[in-house]
């Protein structure tokens, strides 16, 4: 079958404005949050400070990312600001942000030891509140209502204190939260009880039981979810601990070393164990210092190896096990640890610009960023404890007007439903009450009702699931920047991949060179000695019978140019002065231009250069033209380098049939003073999973396309090896046309991810809807893209849009779970079930479903975990 590729028609690019001055991000560590109402509170706080273009908070890891004018706010100010608020927070700015971070740990780890200790004072007095009941008379003390008052009220004010007063606060700085709702529930069981207790003749029992369950339960599911919680950033904490904390910094010469051996014992007196070291802070080391690096301790920055010999184990990057062999002038990065011998490295990245810091700055800016899915939840919590204390109020005055009157069977007896604990009264024992009050059971339905009610889970479902899904990534390599990718990555549709160094290696070889020199007065004396221009094409005329006919007829480029080579071998005989010289001598001016270019192409040829050993002519004034090629002054002559398209805009004309030669293969044309010097071919092999990635995507129901700059005739190459059709490989498009490619695709409907890693990528991954950077590629790819895959493997592709999916189909889980969660349960809370079926919820089963219903959500999220075990 023959592919014939699209080619984008050139087309003038478009003046695109730049901001001068992009918004700056400002993180705060936020405490005292309880549930999404506190978040949505922090959140209005912050967009009332002057200066403060939009602010994200994070439930889940209780931080704040604030996007602000640059220059405008005070990140202290407002983190105080924050705090007068009843939300003690702290910036993530300066020096101490180790520092900072440890001591957040600790806060959160105190937080805990309190709500343990706060817990285990309340499953006492659950215990002993319930022994009163199984027991009864047989146990006289445990079942007196003096006894039971006791109780509730050491609960009110040893492990309820701290809800309660949140609570009071909270309602007071017009700012309610789920402590507000417990608190009400709480205090107004308890005051109820007490008037039963203080004035009999009323009727009413006695539930001191109510406040003791509902803050037993309460305390129960808030430590369950914060454990849940710890162990859903537990992947963050491991990344941010790789983060090694001292350095050893040495100052000596690299010529004094002797490290010969290929690994160096820990006893070894090598110089590389100079005592005359300096411990420093990691975060101190300044780029080109000298450090000192042991077995088994970790990278303190990345760098390069100067000195010495070893493997690096660089799991926490790549995920894979095997240890890399590292030598003198291979790269390393901080926090990979040092398995076996001794080295001395050279820091190129310090602080914030290493590896795995960045690592951890993507991951947490992740976390904060939220799902749009997550806007309808947010509105919802913004409001959503002033609407369950007015439906609260609403139940009450229907129950206590209308629903009593209308159904006056719910006074009598309790449902089979009610999950209350009996009723008291003043003697000794605890008889059950055939008769509720009016005023009473509608007290207990409002009640009901207030703690029934779970913001949390409305809060906690976008950013655990998140939270869980961006550390599974981190332990895999893959970085996905925030909830709005992980949205957009399940709506995909279409993914285009870059051709070279993506779905190749990038690793080009020359496999042809075909000088021409022909009407150019480029002098081939110079360097190379090659004889006489003249001598060398008649030699050539002589075996065909014309020169033109000769060099057309040089099908190395296509197929086999040793043929052609073979022929004038027969006629000079000596190939090597014929041919060859010629070809170092193109080799040699177009090395020479190509050193000033970035790119596989220039790598190739400037390789090829270096193995024949050719010296390399002095060239000057370098220009990139990026999609088309690299010029510069080769002794004093201008050579321009680059595909056949640039060259007609430079006024070289190129043969057809020269054109027609280069099928299957990257031609890089060299001219100079409007005539063309030769052409070199070069080719380029698959990465070795990428028809398997290929093949993957298609069966998620994905549609694979190909863009790239190459000729059309090297991109049907490829996309024969891929099994791609014509229709989805686009190709000679120059990087402003690529991101008017993928433009044309979403004007069709299409949601395009883009998978590329050069500099010519980036304006494609900017206009996809996803942009997939290869880290191994050019920062610029990796800044622009929305996820980033750390490990050099094709395939990972294909696994972050599995993770990317199914971390969104767990969020869509628990937004349905909380959602539907609290609309059924407060109707039921509220009574709507009492008149056909007598299910009545006691306050302190309403407690338990409430605590164990943000649990849930946590857990599910923790399940993610469960398909996508290494």
């Amino acid at each position: 079958m023959q592919f014939l590729p699209k080619t984008i028609p050139e087309i003038q690019p478009e003046i695109i404005s730049v901001k001068e001055s992009p918004p700056e991000l400002v993180t705060f560590d936020v405490g005292g949050m309880k549930c999404a109402g506190c978040a949505k509170a922090v959140e209005r706080q912050l967009m009332q400070y002057s200066g403060v273009i939009s602010a994200c908070v994070n439930l889940a890891v209780e931080v704040a990312t604030v996007e602000c004018q640059p220059g405008t706010v005070d990140a202290e100010a407002l983190a105080k600001k924050l705090t007068d608020n009843g939300f003690p927070s702290q910036s993530r700015l300066g020096e101490n942000q180790r520092e900072a971070e440890a001591a957040t740990i600790e806060r959160r780890q105190q937080e805990i030891r309190q709500q343990i200790n706060q817990l285990t004072i309340a499953l006492i007095l659950i215990i002993l509140s319930g022994l009163g009941h199984v027991l009864g008379t047989k146990a006289p003390l445990l079942s007196n209502i003096w006894f039971h008052w006791g109780l509730a009220t050491l609960a009110l004010l040893l492990p309820g204190r701290p809800i309660i007063v949140d609570g009071c606060r909270s309602l007071w700085r017009n700012a309610p939260n789920m402590n507000t709702l417990v608190a009400l529930g709480a205090v107004t069981a308890y005051t109820a009880s007490n008037a039963a207790l203080l004035f009999p003749r009323m009727g009413w029992e006695c539930f001191f039981d109510e406040p003791v369950m509902l803050l037993g339960f309460i305390l129960l599911g808030k430590t369950l979810e914060q454990q849940a919680r710890r162990r859903a950033a537990s992947a963050l904490q491991a990344l941010i601990a790789l983060q090694p904390a001292k350095a050893r910094l040495v100052d000596f010469k690299l010529s004094s070393l002797d490290l010969r051996s290929e690994e160096l014992p820990l006893n070894s007196t090598s110089e590389v164990y100079d005592p005359q070291y300096i411990e420093i802070p990691a975060d101190r080391v300044r780029v080109g210092e000298w450090l000192q690096v042991l077995p088994g301790e970790k990278i303190p920055v990345d760098g390069e190896i100067c000195e010495g010999k070893t493997t690096i184990d660089e799991s926490m990057l790549t995920g894979e096990s095997m240890p890399v062999l590292k030598q003198p002038g291979d790269t390393v990065a901080a926090g990979t640890i040092n398995k076996s011998g001794a080295v001395v490295m050279r820091a190129t990245r310090t602080g914030k610009e290493t590896t795995v810091a960045q690592m951890v700055a993507l991951v947490q800016a992740a976390q904060t960023r939220k799902a749009p899915i997550q806007n309808l939840a947010d509105t919802v919590a913004g409001y959503f404890v002033y609407g369950v204390m007015g439906i609260s109020v609403l139940t009450f005055l229907f129950w206590y007007f209308a629903g009593t009157h209308i159904w006056p069977s719910v006074l009598l007896g309790h449902g089979a439903m009610n999950m209350g604990h009996g009723a008291m009264n003043m003697g000794s024992e605890l008889p059950i009450i055939h008769y509720q009050s009016p005023l009473l059971l509608s007290l207990k339905l409002a009640i009901a009702v207030l703690v029934i009610a779970c913001p949390c889970a409305l809060g906690l479902a976008t950013p655990t699931a998140i939270l869980v899904g961006s550390g599974i990534g981190a332990e895999r390599g893959l970085l996905i920047r925030g909830g709005d990718v992980l949205e957009r990555v399940h709506q995909l549709d279409t993914v285009v991949f870059d051709k070279t160094g993506t779905l190749t290696t990038g690793n080009l070889t020359l496999t042809d060179y075909l000088p021409i020199f022909q009407n150019s007065e480029w002098d081939l004396n110079s360097d190379i000695n090659v004889g006489n221009k003249q001598d060398v094409c008649s030699t050539i005329d002589g075996v065909s019978g014309n020169r033109q006919d000769a060099c057309s007829t040089i099908d190395g480029f296509s197929g086999n140019r040793q043929d052609a080579c073979s022929t004038i071998d027969g006629a000079s005989g000596n190939r090597q002065d014929a041919c060859s010289t010629i070809d170092s001598k193109l080799l040699q001016i177009a090395a020479a231009v190509e050193r000033g270019a970035c790119h596989p192409i220039a790598a190739a040829i400037l390789q090829e250069a270096q193995q024949q050993g050719l010296p390399l002519l002095a060239a000057e004034d370098f220009c990139t033209e990026p999609g088309f090629g690299v010029s510069a002054l080769v002794e004093g002559r201008r050579v321009f380098a680059g595909n056949a398209e640039w060259m007609k805009e430079q006024g070289v004309a190129v043969a057809t049939e020269l054109s027609g030669s280069c099928k299957g293969k990257t031609a890089v044309y060299v001219a100079s003073g409007g005539v063309l010097l030769g052409v070199i071919g070069l080719k380029d092999t698959l990465r070795q999973d990428a028809k398997a990635t290929v093949e993957r995507l298609r069966g998620m129901g994905l549609r694979v396309m190909m863009l790239t700059g190459d000729t059309a005739s090297a991109a049907t190459a490829t996309a024969q090896q891929l099994g791609l059709a014509a229709a989805d490989v686009l190709a000679e498009v120059r990087p402003e046309g690529k991101a008017r490619a993928i433009a044309a695709l979403q004007a069709q409907g299409c949601k395009v991810a883009v998978v590329g890693d050069g500099i010519n990528d980036a304006p494609a991954l900017a206009q996809a809807d996803v942009g997939i950077g290869l880290h191994c590629g050019t920062d610029v790819a990796v800044e622009t893209a929305q996820i980033v895959l750390m490990r050099n493997a094709l395939m990972d592709v294909v696994e972050s849009i599995e993770l990317g999916r199914a971390t969104f189909n767990k969020i869509r889980q628990n937004l349905f779970w909380a959602f539907g969660y609290n609309t059924l349960g407060i109707p039921v809370a509220a009574g709507i079930l009492l008149p056909a079926t007598g299910i009545l919820l006691s306050p302190a089963a309403a407690g338990a479903f409430m605590a164990f219903s943000s649990v849930s959500v946590v857990t599910n999220s923790l399940f993610l975990r469960r398909g996508f075990r290494a």
